[in-house]
């Protein structure tokens, strides 16, 4: 049997594969997304307006820049900075908003597929291995669910949090919480514009991030122990708020920064460094954090 590798919260049981699974259609992930490109459809057709085409796009800049990349990515998932809790919430709370998953469904999703491509081989579904419309079927409405799992531990210090435990609970309704106010203040055009359009755009994009970072680009280096590779996405790095260096994360995954070298941008980062300004984050880690992981690294020419 192939000797399975432990990350930082999943540990294989004795009899656990990593190859025996089956991918399984998600009822309700796919109505989820079916059901806000429709609504966002009829927002753009029936309510076209500068106003809402605003709101659309400063509250998918604030959720994927501040909630999915700064609060979720480089915060929950690789505790990249600490700041203080109430901070965090918000972070994590506007990345609940992007309407991907709970706090939970998030680490679940991000640290099983790190675990997979830290193995020896690796599925087809979690390295993105798949043709694109193939891939986008499996990543948008479906999740691969192995027979013998390894084991998930998530840090108490998040899963006993009431705060992640009740958005968890609720992270589909948390729509609500932005919808109403977008009501009052814009009527429907608001709502369509800033909930439906903005979730349907972010889950699409997000994968067709993950989808090209784990198929093409090019690296600078080679992360050590990993099956599955990441690429960088050049020009990519203000509109994907710097998630688009994703060869720079598999290399230094620990990082706060993505957009390590000259000339890439990454705002998530700047928004980090505003943050460290304002006294409300510290133990900001950067490439050499880790000297004794990123000696390992094989540097591409």
């Amino acid at each position: 049997m192939t000797h399975l590798r432990s990350t930082d919260r999943v540990h294989p049981r004795a009899d656990t594969s990593n190859m025996d699974g089956r991918i399984t259609w998600m009822p309700v992930k796919t109505f989820w997304l079916l059901g806000h490109g429709l609504a966002g459809l009829a927002g753009v057709v029936l309510f076209p307006s500068v106003g809402a085409a605003a709101v659309f796009v400063v509250l998918t800049g604030v959720t994927i820049c501040a909630g999915h990349s700064v609060g979720m990515h480089r915060l929950l998932i690789h505790r990249s900075f600490s700041t203080f809790r109430p901070v965090e919430y918000l972070l994590v709370w506007l990345g609940v908003l992007v309407g991907m998953a709970g706090p939970f469904g998030m680490i679940r999703a991000h640290d099983m597929r790190d675990w997979h491509q830290r193995q020896e081989n690796c599925p087809p579904h979690p390295s993105h291995g798949a043709g694109f419309w193939r891939d986008a079927w499996w990543q948008l409405c479906c999740e691969f669910r192995l027979n013998r799992p390894p084991q998930l531990v998530i840090e108490p210090s998040v899963a006993d949090s009431r705060f992640c435990r009740a958005v968890e609970r609720s992270w589909m309704a948390q729509q609500l919480v932005l919808a109403v106010p977008l009501y009052l203040l814009g009527g429907w055009a608001w709502v369509l514009w800033g909930c439906s359009l903005r979730v349907f755009v972010s889950l699409v994009g997000h994968w067709a991030v993950g989808h090209y970072a784990h198929r093409r680009g090019y690296q600078s280096w080679l992360a050590p122990d990993m099956s599955v590779q990441g690429y960088n996405l050049p020009g990519l790095g203000l509109l994907t708020f710097g998630e688009n260096w994703h060869g720079n994360h598999h290399a230094f995954p620990y990082s706060a920064r993505l957009g390590v070298s000259q000339g890439q941008s990454d705002p998530g980062y700047l928004l980090i460094r505003v943050l460290r300004g304002l006294g409300l984050a510290w133990d900001v880690k950067l490439p050499g954090a880790h000297p004794d992981r990123d000696a390992r690294l094989q540097v591409v020419d």
